[in-house]
């Protein structure tokens, strides 16, 4: 309703002089000017919430006294407010939402008396009314010199003056306590609580040398601020892990799978990283002003060197048969692990790939994410389909066996035009039915799963290689 009343009625607002006590807003390029925080520290988890902890120091009388905070975050959650202060108990608190605005201003003073000042655009005369606001519906109307109007568009250059700023009305998000203090002096107070949005994600760049069989991997910290606020010099600290939340809506809906799905088989190797809990913890290693709509990056991995391998992959479906070839995934295959030279337990995000051409100039060639990755991991990723690189797989023959069992013959085409010979991993998904039984196959698989066999195939250079197999099954 606020934006409309705006959209409608092109009003400048002016404030009398009982608002000059509002603090002159900070200069654009110094974010810090003019703040109330004291020494923030900022705690950044990935689900959307935040730990902030604000240290100030306090003039207190001793008494019953209301004691306001302004620059707390204008996304605070209320109910987690934490308040330590020595010598003072809290008697009450609230959060002051009602930001200061044109909008705002308007509202609040239905039943007040304002002032109107319309400018004649053909002369620049000003002419000054005292209306008083009857209502915000819609629309703003006034009754002005014994009768009812409504502002109108009509293109005329209006100025509403208010008095003052109604005491209900904040320039900034701010927290209201009334403490009961039992001496005076100064002291410091601890501001502990939960916001949202506040979050951060992790992006990769992986540059990728096929000759060498390397791959360096530098990581980004995306950091993210839609909270209303700036934070100004604080300590940063990241948690990679999805902390508990009784907002959840834990409805269970179903979310399709990605087509090309990153396969990690997890580590068992300790990091040196700092945890908390279950939780790793990626400190920043200096004091950053997060300001308020502002995306910031910083890198907290450059690992050069890292032992890799590019391969193919193929997954069919159960009696998945196509009448043209398919193209395998392109997949890059590395470690976290020590021993790989990375040695560091991954954060989820998206690592994109790229790769020198034959001028040496990086050229990218595809992305995919990674979910938290302990340390030790085997990370295989999808980032794009082969060009050169194609499977047909093809049901040949299924006939049933009795009154419950079922005998598929399947094969397996595989071509390569490339001058090189390649290693596709096949598979053939869907073998989850329970007692499922491999008849006989040409080459000897892996079952990867209860429902996945994997088999490593060499396919020549420009040439080509058949893998069959028969499976007994339920269905």
């Amino acid at each position: 309703m606020r934006k409309n009343i705006w959209r409608a009625y092109g009003l400048a607002v002016l404030l009398g002089s009982a608002a000059t006590a509002q603090q002159q807003p900070a200069p654009a390029d110094n974010p810090l000017a003019g703040t109330a925080q004291g020494d923030v520290s900022v705690t950044i988890y990935n689900n959307d919430v935040a730990l902030v902890q604000d240290i100030r120091s306090l003039s207190l009388p001793n008494g019953r006294v209301r004691q306001s905070f302004p620059d707390v975050s204008a996304s605070i959650r209320p109910e987690t407010v934490s308040l330590t202060v020595p010598d003072a108990a809290i008697v009450e608190q609230n959060f002051d939402y009602d930001l200061l605005s044109p909008s705002s201003l308007m509202e609040k003073a239905v039943g007040e008396t304002i002032t109107l000042v319309r400018t004649n655009p053909a002369t620049g005369a000003e002419t000054r009314d005292r209306a008083k606001v009857l209502a915000v519906n819609g629309g703003v109307v006034i009754e002005v010199g014994g009768h009812v109007e409504v502002l109108r568009d009509d293109g005329l250059p209006v100025r509403a003056i208010f008095d003052r700023v109604p005491d209900a009305l904040r320039a900034r998000p701010t927290l209201s306590v009334t403490l009961a203090s039992t001496r005076a002096g100064s002291r410091p107070e601890t501001l502990s609580y939960l916001s949202r949005g506040l979050g951060w994600s992790a992006d990769y760049v992986a540059l990728f040398d096929d000759k060498s069989g390397k791959v360096d991997v530098q990581g980004w910290v995306t950091l993210k601020n839609t909270s209303g606020t700036t934070f100004g010099n604080a300590r940063t600290l990241l948690v990679a892990g999805e902390v508990g939340s009784a907002d959840d809506d834990g409805n269970g809906s179903y979310a399709p799978r990605r087509r090309r799905m990153t396969t990690t088989r997890p580590g068992t190797e300790s990091s040196a990283r700092e945890q908390l809990g279950d939780f790793y913890l990626y400190p920043l290693a200096e004091r950053t002003t997060i300001a308020d709509k502002q995306t910031k990056q910083v890198s907290f991995l450059d690992a050069k060197g890292v032992a890799a391998s590019a391969g193919y992959r193929f997954e069919n479906g159960w009696l998945g048969s196509s009448d043209e070839p398919r193209s395998a995934q392109s997949v890059l295959r590395f470690s976290n692990s020590g021993a790989a030279s990375l040695g560091d337990a991954l954060p989820a995000g998206v690592v994109r790939v790229y790769v020198r051409d034959a001028r040496g100039q990086p050229q990218f060639t595809g992305e995919n994410r990674i979910e938290h990755t302990p340390q030790g991991s085997t990370i295989a990723l999808p980032t794009g389909d082969a060009f050169d690189v194609k499977v047909q797989p093809t049901t040949v023959l299924r006939t049933r066996q009795g009154d419950s069992r079922w005998r598929t013959a399947m094969r397996y085409t595989l071509t390569n035009a490339r001058a090189r010979p390649v290693t596709v991993e096949l598979l053939q998904g869907g073998l989850d039915w329970g007692d499922v039984r491999v008849v006989a196959d040409s080459a000897k698989g892996e079952r990867r799963d209860a429902g996945t066999l994997a088999w490593q195939i060499l396919v020549p250079a420009n040439g080509s290689a058949t893998v069959t197999a028969t499976f007994d099954t339920r269905y």
